[in-house]
């Protein structure tokens, strides 16, 4: 283990994708030029907590290829710790194309990810020395549902941490086209989002994962299945959260233009999480999640938004 990973504040893994950005307006076949960025949930977060200046690392398999070198060297030049990511000789690594975003719509998407290097992440890739040199983990639900293999690896990486007394935080971060069903999708999401101390969905997201349609309703489904809280974006609106403490809503962070909404969640999170992990007041944390929200929404890039330290601080 590395000095580094001894340090570590926060442990994830995941999916990172070649992101192949549109340059001009119009369908992918049409668009002749693309600017090469990075995507992938959990990098997006281990990133903007780098930023903050916690000491990050990130777990994951990538291809022998240009675009797994790329993943490799951009998210180290970020400050995470990348020497869990290993390089997988046969398969190759994915590939995400997103259009040109236009009056602050979602953009287009459309994914070359099916068997990809991550997808084969098993088990035998989980080193628990690393993880467990760190104080928290978050998960989401994009990677477990890549493979069979994937979805062990998800399983086995909270309830080793759960065992060692460390928090977890949880993503569902739906993505319907990878599920079979949407009952299956909710089913083996909310199966990890009970082993979670906070479960941070999307309004629409914990419709479809509870049922329910009112946020202090979602939240109590979580809760008395032991999730410790529940924080719920609202878009616009900011966020609600709920715990066996308290509850309360935080107003939404104004923003004069809406570049592009992708990784805005992502930035939700990071603040959600270095605020918990700093202690600061659920309410503050949950704040601190709206701005730094509202920083990515601001640029195009699923990550290129989020601020450092003093930048976010210049911006509180």
């Amino acid at each position: 283990m590395t000095d580094k990973a001894m340090e570590l504040d926060v442990v994830t893994w995941g999916e990172a994708l070649a992101l192949l950005v549109a340059d001009e307006v119009g369908p992918f076949e049409e668009v002749e030029k693309y600017t090469r960025r990075l995507a992938g949930a959990e990098t997006n977060v281990a990133i903007g907590l780098a930023r903050l200046g916690l000491k990050v690392g990130w777990a994951s398999r990538v291809g022998n290829d240009a675009f797994g070198r790329f993943i490799r060297q951009r998210v180290a030049q970020e400050g995470v710790d990348v020497s869990r990511v290993l390089t997988d000789m046969e398969f190759r690594t994915a590939i995400q194309l997103k259009a040109k975003a236009v009056d602050g719509a979602d953009p287009a998407i459309e994914y070359y990810r099916k068997g990809s290097a991550a997808s084969h992440l098993s088990l035998e890739d989980f080193d628990p020395a690393y993880f467990g040199a760190a104080r928290h983990l978050h998960a989401t639900g994009i990677a477990p549902a890549l493979s069979a293999t994937t979805m062990a690896f998800a399983h086995h990486a909270m309830d080793f941490m759960r065992g060692q007394g460390k928090t977890i935080s949880f993503d569902p971060n739906l993505r319907p086209m990878l599920w079979p069903s949407q009952e299956v999708m909710a089913q083996q999401l909310n199966a990890l989002a009970f082993k979670a101390d906070w479960v941070l969905p999307g309004l629409s997201e914990g419709k479809i994962l509870t049922g329910y349609t009112e946020a202090r309703d979602i939240a109590a489904f979580y809760l008395e299945r032991g999730v410790q809280m529940v924080v719920i974006k609202l878009g616009a609106e900011g966020a609600y959260w709920r715990s066996a403490q308290g509850e309360g809503r935080v107003a939404g962070v104004p923003v004069r233009e809406v570049v592009d909404t992708v990784g805005a969640g992502d930035g939700f999170a990071v603040g959600v999480i270095s605020g918990m992990l700093e202690g600061l007041p659920v309410e503050a944390a949950v704040m601190r999640g709206n701005r730094i929200g509202a920083f990515a929404i601001q640029v195009v890039g699923d990550m290129e938004g989020l601020p450092t330290r003093a930048e976010l601080e210049a911006a509180s």
